[in-house]
């Protein structure tokens, strides 16, 4: 992955807009640009374009949206850019919160009303740290499903895309004006493609383990069941044309990854009042706290898995994600009458089981904290039948990256853009803070499609010469 220089190069073919990455920061920057009036290349390195949507749940936050104002929630800009601010402990900039806050409403009712996006408000409870129900998603609540609806708009709207195309090298002049690029067959053959301007949309660095051990070290032992195509090209080239990088310490982790199968366990049943023990039976944090910063916490356990235990009124709320039938069908979720047959179908110690059990239970009787400082509500109490899945922590992606200003174009070390590159979703710092804590709900699909739609028409803009 370098820079090259762009003297004396003759591209094969050129176009005003290419789009590196074909996720959902992708194909939103293409489908802005193109309606920006501009024609546009969309390069993927997967023979099939999944990226990290197809593996999450597909949800985006947004607020201000037609959906939430048909269902009658008041929401807006101000509150989810100080919901994004406060999860982060004041870390992430809080005009970039407000550029994606600002923009997430109209984004949402854009996809909607001008490309055919099926979406839907996610209602009957909130995630940990949004202050209103503003998830908005596919019905079936799959990432796939997300990118295959964003990917039939691409079609539509006659947007090129190549699959199996891997970017290996770009070419930038003198002045940092990136002039095209070059790319891979799958049969190893190489192209080279000109651009007048280009969207870096091919997300953060999960994949890469060197980078992880050295920017993420807290987590570079966990499982990474993110997309390991996500290798840092993005980070490597702006590092090499001059660009700025933060928060390069920022993840979105998970803390309840079912083990082994691989798949996520909503941490809706979590917000329904359920809890996670390690293999010795006893909680260990405040599950509330989110489900990222879980994804350390589970993995510094013993054996480095835990147990998410919940019962069968929590399960409603899980029951409408695919990945939690998914789980069920694989047959990881244990169900019990009684503690002593869950503590038998989990191997957990009945003592401690029933000690945890009680100590919630008498925090909810008396309506303070828990020694972690969780409040549990007694109509969230939970009780038998019981439900239990064995869950490891997991890293999914990082959100630390290029920085990039309101307009999504990367700046450079003097804070000032590069001339023609733009960056959103993982390529780019995003709204996480500088851990793993920071990670609200949604921040990584928020990142790729209001940012991806903002890459899209700067790089439209510029490609006009504006």
């Amino acid at each position: 992955m370098a820079v090259l220089s762009a003297e004396d190069v003759e591209f094969d073919y050129v176009v005003p807009v290419v789009v590196v990455g074909a996720g959902a920061c992708g194909l939103t920057a293409a489908l802005a640009a193109h309606d920006a009036g501009q024609e546009v290349m969309i390069l993927e390195r997967d023979e099939s374009p999944r990226g990290s949507t197809s593996l999450s749940a597909g949800l985006i936050p947004a607020a201000g949206t037609m959906l939430q104002k048909a269902a009658g929630i008041e929401d807006s800009a101000d509150l989810f850019a100080a919901d994004l601010v406060a999860k982060t402990h004041d870390h992430t900039p809080p005009d970039m919160a407000m550029v994606a806050a600002k923009t997430s409403g109209p984004m949402i009712d854009w996809l909607i009303r001008d490309h055919g996006i099926e979406l839907e408000l996610v209602t009957g409870f909130l995630y940990p740290g949004h202050s209103r129900m503003r998830m908005h998603g596919p019905k079936s609540r799959t990432g796939a499903d997300l990118e295959q609806a964003l990917l039939s708009a691409v079609s539509a709207g006659g947007i090129d895309l190549i699959s199996g195309a891997s970017v290996e090298d770009l070419y930038a002049d003198a002045d940092g004006r990136v002039t095209g690029l070059r790319f891979r067959r799958p049969d190893g053959a190489l192209e080279t493609l000109g651009c007048a301007a280009l969207v870096l949309a091919c997300c953060g660095f999960a994949g890469d383990a060197a980078m992880v051990r050295d920017y993420i070290p807290e987590i570079a032992d966990a499982e990474c069941c993110g997309h390991m195509s996500n290798t840092g090209d993005a980070v490597k080239w702006g590092l090499a044309l001059g660009a700025t990088v933060a928060d390069m310490g920022a993840y979105q982790g998970h803390g309840s990854v079912a083990h082994p199968h691989s798949l996520p366990l909503t941490w809706a049943a979590i917000t329904q009042g359920g809890i996670l023990v390690n293999t010795d039976g006893h909680r260990f944090s405040n599950e509330m706290r989110g489900y990222s910063e879980h994804g350390a916490e589970v993995a510094a356990q013993p054996g480095h898995v835990a147990w998410d235990i919940f019962d069968a009124r929590a399960e409603e709320a899980a029951l409408g994600f695919h990945d939690y039938r998914e789980i069920r069908k694989l047959g990881a979720v244990k169900s019990a009458d009684t503690v002593e047959e869950l503590a038998e179908v989990t191997g957990l110690p009945f003592e401690a089981l029933q000690a945890e059990l009680d100590a919630i239970a008498a925090a909810a009787e008396s309506g303070a904290p828990d020694r972690f400082g969780r409040r549990f509500a007694r109509d969230l109490l939970l009780q038998a039948p019981w439900r239990a899945v064995k869950v490891n922590g997991a890293l999914f992606h990082t959100q630390g990256g290029l920085v990039i200003d309101h307009d999504a174009r990367v700046l450079g070390k003097d804070g000032t853009p590069l001339p023609n590159l733009m960056a959103g979703g993982g390529a780019a710092r995003g709204l996480s803070g500088d851990s793993n804590y920071g990670y609200l709900s949604g921040n990584g699909l928020l990142s790729a499609t209001a940012f991806g739609r903002l890459a899209g028409i700067s790089a439209a803009r510029i490609a006009a010469g504006a």
